[in-house]
């Protein structure tokens, strides 16, 4: 009976002693690729490659980010934003924010009036204007001072001369355009001299409903439109 008992512990041991030389080499692999997955599922993710879903922000980081953003074009610009404007737009003019007066140029180291105009239609909306303020009347469609929308043109002129300077409108009576006298910046048409010598406002064929969210099919239809729509 004692022999009986010692051969069942001895059989026992040996069991426990094979079970615990067997865990760590089964669990070892499990555990070593673990990280390598999780960085193949991580780099797949960012980089869109193979059938892992692309990583996405959270709607409340994309809220916040959005906020901080306006909040800055607000103080910048000066400017009562309703957080529905057309952020490459106004992160496109508070980028030229600054940029001195240099005239017959076109680039952040100084430009004029149309010059201006021309880059951030370029870069907001993908279309190239003709490149005077006169020029740039001759191809928009007129609108009246009081239907005005951000993205508009805005035309200058001297009495009964020929127009001299035009901007890019804003809001709220807001206009971002480069000045003789101190740049890149944004003006009120309410001021006095604007006031007085403000001529007609236009509209670039198109502009409007070039959005930022637009699908890639969608801006390319638009942007198509607007090239046909201009003169030669």
């Amino acid at each position: 009976m004692k022999n009986t008992l010692l051969c069942c512990l001895a059989a026992a041991s040996l069991a426990l002693s094979f079970c615990f030389e067997k865990m760590p080499a089964a669990s070892a692999p499990a555990g070593a690729s673990a990280p390598a997955v999780a960085e193949a599922s991580l780099l797949a993710g960012l980089t869109g490659a193979g059938d892992t879903p692309t990583l996405t922000e959270a709607p409340a980081v994309t809220a916040s980010r959005d906020s901080l953003a306006y909040g800055y074009y607000n103080q910048t610009l000066g400017l009562q934003l309703a957080h529905t404007e057309n952020k490459s737009l106004l992160q496109t003019i508070t980028d030229w924010i600054g940029t001195p007066y240099s005239y017959g140029s076109n680039s952040r180291r100084g430009t004029d009036c149309s010059g201006f105009v021309s880059q951030v239609f370029h870069k907001v909306y993908g279309i190239t204007l003709q490149r005077s303020s006169r020029s740039m009347f001759s191809s928009v469609q007129r609108v009246a001072k009081t239907d005005m929308k951000a993205g508009d043109l805005v035309f200058f002129r001297h009495g009964k001369g020929a127009i001299y300077h035009v901007g890019i409108y804003l809001k709220d009576g807001k206009f971002a355009h480069a000045a003789c006298n101190g740049g890149v910046m944004v003006s009120s048409l309410n001021q006095p001299y604007y006031h007085h010598n403000f001529y007609a406002a236009g509209r670039v064929a198109g502009a409007e409903k070039l959005a930022e969210d637009a699908t890639p099919a969608e801006t390319a239809e638009l942007l198509s439109a607007a090239a046909s729509a201009r003169p030669e």
